[in-house]
């Protein structure tokens, strides 16, 4: 299966957490949730979208630091996961799961405090339809993670079942431009792909984590990383309705 069949499969939706964060995918797992506060915290009380929640890992953790949630997500399957792990972890009230096309976002201008997407770009079909309306519902964050194509992903992203797209700096700024959006910070990661640490026990991931670190310090560590994460800031609705509009053109 490929891409979005891939993705609202029942039996994917089930192992998904399991699957990618166990074993050394703990280090993934922690490591993006770091990404993601430090990007949008604190969030007490913030109205936040959350483009592609998937089984919640994120939208569940924001909630739980007091901010108001909208996951969207186009599979009932993995909102379903996400549901549940709301009510384990009693944040069910401060949690919105909506089913829905992240082209066409059912929300007026400027209406979220921050919009993010994590493991959602590397999927996209349309991505600057996506990133404009990410910017037009934002009152002015937006963050969100890329793949990149100077790195070992390059490898074995052939192998994967559901494609993957894959990005250069140049390709992001240029997707930000097109949305009407600044780019306020970068950070890059991950010299060692994701696909290996989630095939290895959490003790033998630990020291290739602190060699992956120790090169992404270095002055090539940028250039090498497989993972990107970025924090920009929207222009006004209307800059941001004209990018859409510019968007929806060129695709």
């Amino acid at each position: 299966m490929k891409g979005k069949e891939w993705y609202q499969a029942d039996e994917v939706a089930q192992e998904y957490d399991s699957k990618r964060f166990s074993k050394g995918g703990r280090l993934i797992d922690r490591r993006e949730k770091e990404a993601v506060l430090a990007a949008l915290g604190p969030v007490e009380d913030k109205n936040i979208l959350e483009i592609a929640c998937g089984t919640g890992r994120f939208t569940v953790m924001l909630a739980q630091e007091g901010a108001n949630v909208v996951g969207l997500d186009i599979s009932r399957a993995m909102m379903v996961q996400g549901r549940e792990k709301a009510r384990r972890a009693g944040v069910a009230d401060r949690i919105e799961f909506l089913r829905g096309d992240a082209a066409r976002l059912p929300f007026p201008d400027d209406h979220f405090d921050a919009v993010f997407a994590m493991r959602f770009f590397h999927l996209a079909d349309t991505p600057a339809k996506f990133l404009a309306e990410m910017a037009r519902v934002s009152k002015g964050q937006v963050f969100f993670d890329t793949f990149n194509d100077g790195s070992l992903r390059v490898a074995y992203n052939w192998l994967l079942p559901m494609g993957s797209r894959l990005y250069s700096e140049g390709d992001v700024r240029r997707l930000l431009g097109d949305a009407g959006l600044d780019l306020a910070g970068a950070n890059h990661d991950f010299v060692i792909p994701f696909g290996f640490y989630r095939k290895v026990p959490n003790g033998i991931a630990q020291p290739f984590r602190s060699l992956d670190l120790a090169v992404g310090d270095s002055p090539v560590g940028d250039d090498l990383a497989s993972v990107s994460y970025w924090d920009a800031r929207a222009e006004s609705a209307d800059e941001a309705s004209r990018a859409a509009t510019r968007a929806s053109d060129a695709e």
